[in-house]
């Protein structure tokens, strides 16, 4: 699954589906500088900067 890290606060959030730019399903990365954001699967963002999910993106998320 693709995701958005958001590197500024080491959260990873949905990528929405059929969108090119940093749109993500909770809306919060829309006011942030795209130097602090990356396209990432979700798997390699928690697995090698130990990101945390974003509780609105994700039901199950292990963050605020």
């Amino acid at each position: 699954m693709d995701g958005v890290l958001n590197e500024a606060t080491n959260k990873v959030h949905k990528h929405e589906l059929g969108e090119t730019d940093f749109r993500t399903y909770c809306g919060a990365a829309s006011h942030v500088s795209h130097d602090s954001l990356r396209l990432i699967s979700v798997e390699r963002a928690t697995r090698e900067s130990s990101a945390s999910r974003c509780s609105q993106c994700f039901g199950d998320a292990d963050g605020p």
